[in-house]
């Protein structure tokens, strides 16, 4: 006996209409490259996007090409010394231990400021005691191992009345349950003597240490090389200015370079790699030195802004915002115009 089946089989949709289901919108965004002014526009993006990519390109090939350098990483030991000649690295922390125990217990008040400072409008709550009493303890040992710690007498004494005075400041406040604004610089304005004392040795150390490396290196680069010697200097964005590194290996550069070749490079934070980054900033500056002349032989002011801090555009945009100074720069550039 057969067994029937009902089978239905929709009809093609011959008309094909689908095309109605799409948002409009959408296919306007999809079909990004249909406009002919899009298309244009991006042929025109692409010069940037490929200038872009072969100026990097020079920049990753020079970094290998870079010597002789200095690159110099500020930290609480002096500085990290990092020295780059004909592919040899040298790398070593040149300032004695001196530096940073002077400067240690130069930072007491800081260190007991940073404990206070929360509390500075309501110190009745009592929730600084505990850390301050913390800290004492770490300033009492301290003080108790000083006369050991092989430093000159002059800086054994200045550091013991910091250490001194802090201790006596933490014990009366803890007593009385509170402190304030003038008893916090009573204390502080009575040991300034003493951290000036501290900071002189602090800085003869590095004077001392940094020296020493400069004169070095400089005998094993040779004075021929010696000549284009880049130092860059990493540092917070706080110590960029008059860098303690800085003035020192001023002395030791070239003076026909040292203010293009010695580079202080700020940042927000001191970065994971400081050598490869200030190699990396370091071979912008170089291939920027170079382009700048060739690029705006015409214009030294425009190429003097490529070669530094700089932005090209912000002569123009002072001029257009009415910069005070507007009609002697036009007047100036437009002279320099007319004679290119």
């Amino acid at each position: 006996m057969g067994t029937s089946q009902n089978t239905w089989t929709p009809e093609p949709d011959t008309a094909n209409d689908h095309a109605r289901d799409i948002d409009p919108h959408d296919e306007q965004m999809v079909a990004f490259r249909s406009d002919p002014v899009r298309r244009a526009r991006e042929a025109v993006f692409a010069v940037n996007v490929d200038m872009r990519r072969n100026y990097a390109a020079l920049k990753v090939d020079l970094i290998d090409h870079l010597s002789p350098v200095i690159v110099v990483q500020n930290d609480s030991l002096g500085g990290r010394y990092t020295l780059i000649h004909n592919g040899e690295r040298e790398e070593l922390e040149p300032v004695a231990e001196e530096f940073e125990l002077a400067k240690s217990i130069a930072h007491v008040p800081l260190g007991t400021f940073a404990i206070l400072a929360p509390y500075l409008k309501g110190p009745e709550g009592g929730g600084w005691i505990g850390p301050l009493q913390d800290f004492a303890g770490t300033l009492c040992a301290a003080r108790r191992q000083l006369g050991a710690a092989d430093l000159p007498a002059e800086l054994v004494a200045s550091s013991g009345r910091i250490l001194d005075a802090a201790l006596a400041f933490i014990g009366e406040s803890v007593e009385r349950g509170s402190f304030g604004i003038e008893s916090f610089t009573d204390f502080t304005g009575s040991v300034y003597r003493d951290i000036r004392t501290n900071m002189d040795h602090a800085a003869k150390a590095q004077i001392a240490g940094v020296e020493a490396i400069m004169r070095r290196w400089r005998e094993k680069v040779g004075e021929e090389d010696w000549k284009g010697l880049y130092t860059v200097v990493l540092s917070i964005w706080t110590t960029s200015v008059l860098n303690q590194n800085t003035i020192i290996i001023r002395q030791f550069m070239d003076p026909s370079a040292v203010d293009s070749h010695l580079i202080d490079l700020p940042t927000a934070e001191l970065p994971a790699d400081p050598v490869g980054t200030a190699l990396d900033n370091l071979a912008r500056i170089v291939q920027d030195n170079v382009a700048a002349e060739l690029v705006f032989p015409v214009d030294q002011e425009i190429a003097d802004a490529l070669k530094g801090k700089q932005d090209l555009l912000s002569e123009a945009i002072q001029e257009q915002l009415a910069c005070p100074f507007q009609d002697k720069r036009a007047a100036v550039r437009a002279a320099a115009r007319a004679q290119a």
